[in-house]
């Protein structure tokens, strides 16, 4: 023991001076930890010599060893101590074996200057210190060594302390300049060692017979409190982070008490020291369904863990919070499979943790610290659930949390020392879905469909799993005790599942499936042109004997027409059915229709009009096999191409079809005789639309030879030719003949209407300063301030317009005219356009900011004049003067889109604005003058407008069903478009009910499930148990919802288990409704991928019954962003039809919109369809922006709950006057935001306002946070495969996996401004660009999610300039609510409310 210190040194550091001679350290390293421990408590004098030594050092006056041994000998003088035993002494029996290596990552002093923040010690050699695997004794490492014997030499504790440098204590990849570091700070006298304690007789389990432990089987229990765990060197440890699988040595010391003994206090306690090495670490369940059990295994003893000490409890709260955590994440996944990651988060941060756990709120960063062991413990519990359970781990929640924060999965169950002895109690949800209820034809249809599909698939089930082949899962050997090993046959099974083991299951395969599965929602991807599918049918020619029958009824050159004909014996005429084969056996049999029937040169010949089969449709394989479809396909065809005659009937609905819904019909239409098929619809190839067959005139002299087919396809191409009609008077006669109308694309336009023409149609005379692509990144930036801006090598940021096209240029016509030829006669090749050019206010000189207060359909009239061509006409619109209107220009404005008005004239050689000129004024429609009524239009081309004037065509308000209506916004756009009256809503979720009800006070809202409703309506009900009249038959006209579609959203494939799941889902049930009360139209609307989920089935089989029902129906993909909103959402929307109605076309786009959120297209059995639009990516507006959208709201700041605030303002854009409405409203509501985390609001607060900026543009500091706690700065440890160093030589690397290796969860950081998940996991995620984004003014919002989360799915959540996420009223407008629309609840309520809906506008 050393001597008394003539220093004043504390008790700590004396303890410590003492234990350092037995860690077997270099003289070096001996020196270097003794000079760190007493240099702050040395006289004066010796603090200036040893400088002076430093600097003789540095300026190589004295070596590295002289120096050594100086300020050893110094250190000797200053101690006291004897011949310097301290320095030089090392305990032999104590030794600790310890092995040093330099570090490699740093290369140089420079490398460690910069990574220990410029602080350089001459004496530290910068080393890291590692500890070999120790021995462990186990109860099955041979003989037992009894109590006494193995304890009969007392290990020595031994402390290691470190400068303040960049090194890591040992093994836990601290920081020795890390706050959080903490030491033990010893055991009291009284302290006994494991084997003394475990013969107390106050724990009353052994006498002093050492020999009394070996007869145990099982190891004695007991319970602790006030422990604290540590390593060799004293540093307390968590033993949760991997040290202890790691064969690292981690001791406890505290108070053991009896197991039976709940009482945490030390009383009837016995103290005991440095028990272990702890072998193993375990979760027994949760004690009364809250507090987990935790416990130790030693050698000899389990322990269970009750109180922390005081220097331990903040470590033991991480265990306690995310073992905890992990019960809040399994119980709320197992109620709500298809929640996403921020309702999870929504979930966490509104739990409140139970009393006396040593926490009391939890934050995204808890979930993210904590998320691989939560991941594990969804593992373990999908492991212990059924076969047929669809697992968590699958679930877009836990797929979004394993992607954000880098989890390894298959992790927890590979071998290790960690075990969990019984699974996590979790509450389980014995509830379930509803199951599903549903008419006849919808079961019978689902039923038919998969008997065939199960059986394929459940054989196709034998085959054995694809593996990812690399996590430790699938490297495990089978279990041999699992249902699935027993069938094996080198377990003495049978082998006929072939399934793999139920403990091998590999989870990256799942999560990867899923992921396949579902794509994202909103990826921005380039417009593709569509591919038109070549139709060209290879057929077969037959020997057969061919004899007509009769004489032709009409000759017409070279043909000669008849009207029957005998084949093989076997009469046919002109409108009989026939069969065709094809040269490829495996196509089923052509099926066409003989329309005429001659012969000519070549031959005995016949019209087919061809007849598509259901499975060439977008049904597939879910149509009926003998149903077919009229399309508008035909050809001239030789005879001996027949192969049969076949039945082909139409089937009519019935006349009382509207009440026919709900009945017990047989699903089939009619017999399979082989040689009998029906149809009901015309097909359109194109645009997937099923309709009634068209009613085509037949002329009475052309019975014989008359084809539908052919009919249309030429009144189609007649209407693509531009044609003039009513030719005028010419001044000009030798160079044009003027006419007063023409007609393209079935529409007519007369002199003074307005035209719509392609951007790129004529320009203007006034180039507008446009707005540049800028490049965003800055080349001059600090990296080592700014390490993650490197990773923003693209100059492309989602949520910009810089990419949107122009809207469409408008015209005023002044001329319509055909070149003459030299001759002096019309060239009517085409048709010329003599135009008045429109400014838009942008296209003035003042440029785009113009347009952001003016409205957007206000035109500047020009006397520019350009001439196009009639084919680049786009549409016709009415541009009036606003002055010569009768209504007000609001009420003008509202009557239709295609609506525009000017007040001024502007002259682009002056950059002036004037009065419009008297010819602009009026719109005068000249037409009356010579040659009226010569050439005609053909029937393709009649003009089908006789008024100037557009207006949208009346129609009687649709009583309205809207089934899953949230808060209503599918249902305020149709009352907003004058065409339905929602009687009746359905919706289960209490809050958005109740919104709905503030703003419909008129409806009838059931807040029930809809399977109830149903199977009450459908069992003759009037009422339901609460008293609410329920719609009956033929009291809806309108039925419209957006079913969800989580029941099977993650399954890969159907088989004989998820069909079960499948058919119970709602979308079967909205189908019911459909079916049961039969309205006039119909309409489903979805996410995007609904149409592309399972392979297309979900689509196919909803259209398959509506199509069985008797529906018209068609389905499209529509950008919200397109119609007024300043939101990229896009929406699948299937359309219905009763028959009789028309079925509806999709609008087209208004607004123009980013190109790469207009991929609209949907490919199906490798076929493209697309929507009706004409237009494409154009529109007749310009897109609508962030800051049309919000910028007159008043500023708020994090955190904000006033539900009702004052505008503080006008309106400023014609967006924000269209939101307001046209009645005063002083009041502002729901203009409040989420209160983030202290951490968090200091992330948004250091977030630039230029538009692109994210999280890599955060700064590597340390701030403080506003709760008085300061960051910590992001420490850079590994080297980055990928990205290297940046340009200053500094690391990249968070975590071991930037190297190539195994992640290792030791590196985990938090409480940093830099979120570390987001590095780490930065490479294979698009580097997570956007999260933490903000808002950019001039562009649009990523669709709007139901909590904003800067780290969520959709993390560009923040406002465009304050430190803040986006309010709710923000949101609304995102979606196009107006300002007096209601919400209801919490905010995180009101949030889900705006994003569970259709966007308004």
């Amino acid at each position: 023991m050393p001597a008394r210190t003539s220093l004043s040194l504390p008790e700590d550091v004396r303890k410590r001076l003492q234990v350092l001679d037995g860690d077997g350290l270099s003289d070096e390293d001996h020196v270097k930890e003794k000079l760190r421990l007493v240099q702050d408590f040395l006289h004066l004098d010796a603090q200036d010599q040893l400088t002076n030594l430093e600097e003789k050092m540095k300026s190589s006056e004295i070596s590295k060893e002289d120096y050594i041994t100086k300020v050893k000998a110094l250190l000797v003088k200053e101690l006291n101590l004897e011949n310097g035993s301290h320095v030089d002494g090392v305990e032999q029996n104590g030794k600790t074996n310890v092995r040093v290596r330099r570090m490699a990552a740093l290369k140089d002093n420079n490398d460690l200057k910069r990574l220990s923040g410029g602080k350089h010690d001459p004496v530290c050699s910068f080393l890291f210190v590692e500890s070999p695997a120790s021995t462990r004794v186990t109860r099955n490492s041979g003989k037992q060594p009894t109590i006494l014997s193995m304890f009969s030499k007392v290990c020595v504790y031994h402390s290691y302390f470190l400068p303040d440098t960049f090194l890591f204590t040992s093994f836990n990849t601290q920081y020795l300049d890390d706050t959080d570091l903490k030491f033990f700070q010893g055991d009291p006298d009284n302290a006994l060692d494991e084997p003394e304690m475990l013969t107390d007789e106050r724990l009353s389990l052994f006498d002093s017979n050492e020999d009394g432990f070996e007869s145990y089987d099982d190891l004695p229990q007991h319970k602790i409190t006030n422990f604290s765990v540590y390593d060799k060197r004293g540093h307390l440890c968590p033993f949760d982070t991997g040290l202890i699988e790691k064969n690292v040595e981690l001791y406890f010391s505290c108070v053991v008490k009896p197991i039976y003994d709940d009482n945490p206090c030390l009383d009837g306690g016995v103290p005991a020291k440095k028990l272990g090495p702890i072998n193993s670490w375990w979760i027994t369940g949760f004690d009364g369904g809250e507090k987990a059990l935790i416990g130790f295994t030693t050698a000899f003893a389990d322990y269970i863990l009750m109180q922390p000490s005081e220097e331990y409890a903040p470590i033991f709260a991480l265990m306690q919070e995310k073992i905890y955590m992990s019960k809040i994440v399994v119980e709320f996944l197992q109620k709500n499979p298809d929640a996403t990651y921020e309702d999870l988060l929504n979930k966490i941060e509104t739990t409140v943790p139970p009393a006396g756990l040593n926490f009391n709120c939890f934050t995204e960063d808890t979930l993210l610290r904590h998320a691989q062991f939560v991941v594990e413990q969804v593992e373990s519990y999908d492991e212990a659930g059924d076969s047929d359970e669809q697992p968590i781990i699958v679930t877009p929640c836990m797929r979004d949390l394993i992607k954000l924060a880098g989890v390894t999965l298959g992790k927890r169950r590979a071998a290790r020392r960690q075990a969990i002895r019984h699974p996590t109690k979790i509450e389980k949800d014995s509830k379930g879905p509803t199951k599903a209820t549903t008419t006849k034809l919808v079961y019978q249809i689902f039923d038919t469909f998969f008997s065939d599909q199960i059986e394929q698939n459940d054989k196709e089930s034998g085959v054995k799993r694809q593996r990812c082949g690399v996590c430790e899962v699938c490297q495990s050997p089978d279990c041999g005790k699992c249902v699935a090993c027993k069938d094996m046959i080198k377990f003495g099974g049978s082998g006929k599942s072939k399934q793999a083991c139920k403990q091998r299951r590999c989870p990256n395969l799942a999560v990867k499936e899923a992921e396949d599965d579902e794509n994202v929602e909103e990826e921005d991807v380039p417009v593709e042109k569509t591919k038109k599918v070549s139709h060209a049918k290879r057929k077969k020619q037959t020997q057969c004997k061919l004899t007509w029958i009769g004489e032709p009824v009409k000759t017409e050159g070279k043909k000669q027409y008849y009207r029957k004909v005998s084949l093989n014996d076997e009469v046919l005429e002109v409108g009989d059915c026939v069969s065709v084969s094809s040269e490829d056996p495996s196509i089923p049999l052509y099926l066409a229709r003989i329309t005429s029937l001659w012969e000519d040169g070549s031959g005995k010949m016949f019209h087919a009009h061809w007849f598509l089969r259901g499975i060439h449709t977008v049904l597939g394989e879910s149509s009926d096999p003998l149903e077919l479809m009229l399309v508008d396909e035909c050809e001239d065809m030789l005879l001996n191409y027949v192969q049969d005659k076949v039945n082909v009937t139409y089937k009519a609905p019935s006349n009382n079809w509207f009440m026919e819904g709900g009945m017990d019909v047989d699903i089939k239409v009619i017999e399979d005789d082989g040689k009998s098929f029906f149809y009901q619809f015309w097909y359109d190839t194109e645009f997937a639309r099923f309709e009634m067959p068209p009613k085509t005139s037949q002329p009475e002299d052309c019975k014989f030879k008359f084809c539908g087919s052919c009919a249309r396809i030429k009144e189609r191409e007649e209407q693509e030719i531009p044609r003039a009609f009513e030719p005028l008077e010419s001044e000009d006669k030798d160079s044009k003949a003027l006419y007063a109308l023409a007609c393209f694309k079935g529409e007519q336009f007369r002199v003074g209407d307005g035209v719509y023409l392609p951007p790129e149609s004529f320009n203007f005379s006034v180039k507008p300063s446009s707005p540049v692509k800028r490049s965003h990144r800055k080349e001059d930036v600090d990296e080592d301030l700014y390490p993650e801006y490197y990773r923003k090598s693209s100059d492309y940021i989602k949520g910009s317009n810089l990419d949107a096209p122009e809207p469409f240029r408008v015209g005023r016509i002044k001329e319509i005219f055909y070149h003459r030829r030299s001759n002096g006669k019309p060239d009517m090749s085409e048709v010329k356009l003599r135009l008045y050019k429109f400014y838009r206010p942008e296209n003035t000189h003042k440029g785009v900011k113009a347009s952001y207060h003016a409205d957007i359909n206000q035109l500047y009239w020009s006397d520019e004049e350009v001439t196009v061509s009639m084919t680049e006409v786009l549409g016709r619109c009415q541009v009036e003067y606003g002055e010569d209107l009768n209504e007000s220009v609001q009420e003008y404005s509202s009557g239709g889109p295609d609506r525009f008005y000017f007040l001024e004239a502007y002259n682009a050689k002056s950059k002036s604005f004037e009065d419009p000129p008297n010819h602009a004024r009026s719109a005068v429609h000249k037409g009356k003058g010579k040659g009226k009524g010569k050439g005609k239009a053909s029937a393709a081309q009649e003009p089908q407008e006789s008024q100037n004037e557009l207006s949208a065509p009346k129609v009687s308000k649709y009583r309205t069903l809207d089934v899953f209506s949230g808060c209503g916004g599918l249902s305020e756009g149709f009352h907003q478009a004058g065409i339905s009256e929602t009687l009746w809503a359905i919706e289960m979720w209490e809050p958005a009910a109740q919104a709905f009800r503030l703003n419909n006070p008129g409806t009838t809202v059931f807040t029930e499930d809809c399977n109830i409703l149903l199977k009450l309506v459908m069992s003759g009900e009037k009422t339901n148990s609460l008293g609410q009249k329920l719609p009956q038959k033929g009291d809806v006209e309108m039925l419209c919802g957006g079913p969800p579609c989580q029941g099977f959203s993650g399954m890969n494939r159907f088989n004989s288990r998820t069909y079960s799941k499948f058919k119970n889902s709602l979308v079967v049930s909205y189908l019911s409704y459909c079916d049961y009360y039969r309205p006039k139209f119909f309409l489903l609307e979805n996410v995007r991928n609904f149409v592309s989920f399972k392979n297309s089935m979900v689509l196919k089989l909803t259209l398959r019954c509506l199509v069985r029902m008797g529906y018209q129906c068609t389905f499209g993909v529509l950008q919200a962003g397109q119609y007024g909103v300043a939101q990229t959402r896009r929406r699948a929307i299937i359309l219905a039809a009763a028959p009789g109605e028309k079925l509806p076309r999709y609008p087209e786009p208004l607004h123009v919109f980013a190109p790469r959120a207009c991929s609209l297209s949907v490919v199906v059995d490798d076929k493209k369809y697309i929507s009706n639009v004409t237009r494409g990516n154009g529109g007749i507006y310009r897109t609508i922006t962030v800051r049309d959208t919000m910028s007159d709201l008043p500023e708020i700041r994090n955190g904000a709950a006033a539900l009702e605030i004052s505008y503080n303002g006008e309106p400023q854009s014609w967006f924000q006057r269209q939101i307001r409405g046209t009645q005063y409203q002083p009041i502002l509501r729901d203009h409040i935001c989420k209160d983030m985390s202290a951490l968090v609001e200091a992330r948004m607060r250091h977030i630039p306002l230029a538009p692109g900026s994210d999280w890599r543009d955060l700064p590597n500091i340390e701030v403080r946070l506003k709760d008085s706690t300061m960051t910590k700065k992001l420490r850079y440890t590994h080297s980055d495969k990928k990205n290297g160093r940046s340009s200053t030589g500094a690391l990249r690397g968070v975590c071991t996996c930037a190297e190539g290796k195994p992640c290792d969860p030791a590196d985990r950081q938090f409480n940093t401004l830099i979120p570390w998940c987001l590095p780490h996991t930065g490479n294979r995620h698009n580097h997570w660009a956007g999260l933490y984004g903000r808002l950019e003014w001039d562009g649009f919002f990523s669709t709007t999610v139901t909590n904003p989360e800067p780290m969520g799915k959709q993390g560009r959540v923040l406002h465009a300039e304050q430190h803040r996420v986006v309010s709710v009223r923000e949101c609304a407008r995102s979606q196009g609510f107006p300002d007096t629309y209601r919400f209801f609840g919490n905010i995180l309520d009101k949030h889900r409310q705006v994003k569970c809906c259709l966007p308004v506008f």
